[in-house]
């Protein structure tokens, strides 16, 4: 049984984790019958999000517990994730993980990635261990990796930015994944095109496939 490695970053599109792509995931593994491990670092949100009236709150939230609600409390810190205990390593998106797990939301293609994630990114990546992102994230693995192929959809500032850091880009429809079969690298757009919640479903889906088709 495949084991995969899932990271999240907080509840809720506009500052943590996408829930509807992340629930959709987990959904996919399970329906693969595979495990799935979620992690999330244990670190407050770069901030909060009220998502009814989309204005910032005067408050602060941690992203390993506020992910915990999408996890039903089974979650561990990021820290303990190790490449060796996994198959594959997978990054929902979400807005709210431009702020948290990268800084593309807030300072674009000079974004820095948190170095824990770019750790881990690079460890599986070493490994030849596949590697999924959805909606927003693959920007993140272009920014760590540089020269490898992906999709966000086909916007055309957010494609020139990941070309800037060395990154091949493929336009996208809804429901296609990109295979960089060569860097292990798998990557869907979700969100980043008009979607209904069926569409972030077989994103998921045709993800995780893509994911087990290709690991040794």
């Amino acid at each position: 049984m495949k084991k995969f490695a899932v990271i999240l970053c907080g509840c809720g599109t506009l500052d943590g984790s996408e829930i509807h792509e992340s629930v959709m995931t987990l959904l996919a593994i399970d329906r693969n019958d595979c495990e799935y491990s979620i992690f999330a670092p244990n670190d407050n949100q770069y901030h909060v999000v009220n998502h009814l009236t989309r204005e910032e709150m005067k408050e602060s939230r941690n992203m390993l517990v506020e992910a915990a609600r999408i996890a039903r409390g089974q979650i561990r810190p990021l820290e303990e994730c190790r490449v060796e205990d996994f198959d594959a390593l997978v990054f929902p998106g979400g807005n709210g993980s431009a702020k948290n797990l990268f800084t593309y939301a807030v300072k674009g293609r000079k974004c820095t990635v948190r170095e824990d994630v770019a750790d881990l990114i690079r460890a599986f990546h070493a490994q030849h261990k596949p590697i999924g992102a959805l909606c927003i994230a693959p920007v993140m693995l272009a920014k760590v990796l540089g020269d490898i192929t992906i999709t966000v959809g086909n916007d055309e500032g957010t494609i020139a930015d990941v070309q800037s850091f060395g990154t091949q880009h493929i336009n996208t429809q809804q429901k296609e994944v990109i295979s960089d079969k060569q860097n292990m690298v798998f990557t869907t757009p979700c969100y980043m095109l008009p979607a209904r919640i069926s569409d972030i479903a077989d994103c998921a889906e045709n993800l995780i496939e893509a994911i087990l088709d290709n690991i040794q």
